[in-house]
């Protein structure tokens, strides 16, 4: 979706729908853009969303609730609710389809914009560029699919240089995937050319193929004993399945980087 607001009458409309207890983003098309559970709207339903939030291992324990989370594509808007509501964060996410910010706000519980929340509708490729955002945000979660939701639609070596620069300090970016898909490796090397692959990591595709990158701005990733304890404290602070995530964690294979 790098198109600019002006070409929003081609974007597909979103709808909804319902099954299990579990109301689900749709962008026209039969293709899952979110989901939330009906009953548990702070929990984050799908797999892949949850991996999302792995960036809390690069992290420090003492810093989660502190600093600013930017997701670039609100989705179901499950982790917007969750950075604002749950961690308390300063939360900002950026949506190029209007319609997905009305479904967003009628039907998946997300609250209006407040001093701690802030939804834009625009180009997260413009809002990436944007000198005035540079260095001000934690923890990156970019999840840009359109409704075909076939690659990435902001894919570039300068987008991931971008998404570097809006990194503060010690900053981390976690980003979807498609692990299954050809597409995989030109992605995760365009990453690796702007962050570095050493201080890379990914996560197991799904069973859907959905595989989570994380990327460190700076510093190196920590040792696996001070993953598991910062696991163990995510798990009984939030209720989240990070000692699953660390088992599935791994550094990606060094031909990503070769030119």
């Amino acid at each position: 979706m790098t198109r600019r607001r002006s070409a929003a009458p081609e974007l597909a409309p979103a709808t909804i729908s319902e099954g299990d207890g579990v109301r689900y983003l749709h962008l026209g098309t039969p293709w899952v853009q979110g989901a939330m559970r009906i009953r548990k709207p702070l929990a984050i339903e799908l797999e892949y969303v949850q991996r999302m939030m792995a960036w809390m291992l690069l992290r420090p324990s003492d810093e989660l609730t502190e600093g600013h989370a930017v997701q670039l594509g609100l989705g179901a808007a499950a982790i917007t609710r969750y950075c604002h509501s749950v961690l308390k964060l300063r939360t900002t996410a950026v949506e190029l389809n209007p319609t997905v910010i009305t479904a967003c706000r009628l039907w998946f519980h997300l609250p209006a914009d407040s001093a701690r929340l802030r939804v834009i509708e625009g180009d997260a490729a413009a809002f990436a560029a944007d000198p005035a955002n540079a260095a001000s945000v934690q923890a990156l979660c970019v999840d840009l699919y359109d409704h075909d939701a076939a690659s990435p639609v902001l894919d570039s070596e300068d987008f991931y240089r971008d998404c570097c620069t809006l990194l503060g300090e010690g900053g981390v970016m976690s980003v979807n995937l498609f692990g299954r898909a050809s597409s995989f490796e030109r992605s995760a090397s365009r990453i690796a050319s702007v962050f570095g692959i050493e201080r890379m990591r990914s996560l197991r595709p799904t069973k859907e193929g959905n595989t989570v990158v994380l990327a460190l701005r700076d510093g190196a990733v920590p040792d696996r004993d001070t993953l598991a304890e910062r696991a163990d404290t995510i798990e009984a602070r939030f209720d989240l399945p990070a000692r699953k995530w660390l088992r599935m964690m791994r550094a990606l294979p060094e031909s990503i980087a070769s030119p």
